[in-house]
């Protein structure tokens, strides 16, 4: 029953909070006019739920986290042909990969990078399961009742639609798009996911500390104490904290520190158990517990290595800098690297926390 117990609040607690940081990101990139196709509850899997304002919000079965996606993310340069791409496909409303490359005097090859861009933009509809072909689709247009009350017109997906001038068109779609962005929208909305946990954790800080208050021993006396701070004080407590965990992380990169620092950090299997250990205390320190664990989250993002958001705006600012666009293949190589890198201290991690929690020998 425990081991159950240690699984669902640690679901609970970085379910809520990966879905939180992904909200950053979601308002982030609404706010600055860019698509978002997706918004979900849980990683990435089969669905319910429903679309409001080109959006589908919903739910996965894996709840560990959510995830956001945002249109025109994709590393490198753009496919040449995306404005005919774009024109025919909207022409024919449902088109194969063929018919495309037909239609633009290009490649079977051509049509289908150039297809496959368009749905990360969200301006396409990539096959199904049932296609047989690899077949496209514009996608459904539903405009809100004031649109259509100025003549928007409503298109079904799939249906071919007029398109009078291909790149009007096209710059409608490339203007919602990331990549459009200048570099410091970019940059907040990368940046946007860890923001909101550091807000979110200094929020529960207030609360516990200002509305709740929590018990506290005097490292003096070893007196208990009920501590119960003004929002001021909560919020000097809450950047503190945070101030702290960035010293922590700084220290893995500091040859001196690194092997403590290592020794002093938690795997999955660590925090699921000190999510019982804090939870079974009472409201007050699962609060201050999940409030630890934000800011954790939110600072560990921040390691410039791909594909945290630190080493996507490492990237940014790399191409800022150099006027030169780092390549798929070469993102692909980093962030294989940075997986790989990760893998081995979760690896580590873990068995720091398995010889600690079940064999008590840490």
């Amino acid at each position: 029953m425990d081991i159950v117990l240690m699984i669902l609040y640690a679901t609970i607690v970085l379910g809520i909070l990966v879905f939180i940081h992904e909200g950053g990101h979601y308002l982030a990139s609404r706010a600055f006019g860019v698509r978002v196709t997706e918004f979900m509850l849980g990683l990435p899997g089969p669905s319910i739920g429903f679309t409001k304002g080109g959006t589908k919000f919903g739910v996965t079965p894996f709840l560990l986290g959510g995830y956001a996606k945002v249109c025109g993310m994709e590393p490198g340069e753009m496919s040449p042909h995306l404005e005919a791409a774009l024109a025919s496909l909207y022409r024919r409303g449902t088109a194969n990969m063929e018919d495309i490359a037909r239609d633009c005097g290009i490649s079977d090859d051509d049509a289908y990078e150039a297809l496959e861009e368009l749905v990360e933009w969200g301006s396409a509809v990539g096959p199904t399961k049932k296609d047989q072909f690899n077949t496209y689709r514009a996608p459904e247009v539903k405009p809100g009742k004031k649109a259509l009350a100025a003549g928007a017109v409503a298109y079904s997906l799939g249906e071919a639609r007029p398109v009078d001038n291909p790149h009007e068109l096209f710059e409608s779609e490339y203007r919602q798009q990331y990549r459009s962005l200048p570099f410091w929208k970019r940059s907040v909305i990368l940046v946007a996911g860890v923001v909101v946990n550091l807000v979110f954790a200094v929020l529960l800080f207030v609360i516990l500390f200002s509305v709740l208050g929590l018990d506290m021993t005097n490292p003096e006396t070893g007196a208990v104490q009920h501590v119960v701070l003004n929002p001021l004080q909560a919020i000097q407590f809450g950047f503190m904290y945070i101030g702290t965990v960035v010293q922590f992380v700084i220290g893995l990169f500091n040859p001196a520190t690194a092997a403590d620092t290592v020794s002093n950090s938690s795997s999955i299997i660590g925090i699921a158990a000190m999510s019982k250990t804090y939870f079974d205390m009472g409201a007050a320190y699962a609060i201050f517990f999940t409030a630890m664990i934000s800011v954790s989250l939110g600072i560990m993002n921040l390691l410039p290595i791909p594909p945290l958001d630190g080493g996507r705006l490492v990237i940014e600012i790399f191409q800022k800098v150099s006027r030169k666009v780092v390549s798929m293949r070469a993102l692909n190589y980093m962030s294989l690297a940075g997986m790989a890198l990760f893998l081995c201290f979760f690896l580590f991690v873990a068995n720091q926390d398995i010889q600690r929690f079940v064999f008590g020998n840490w």
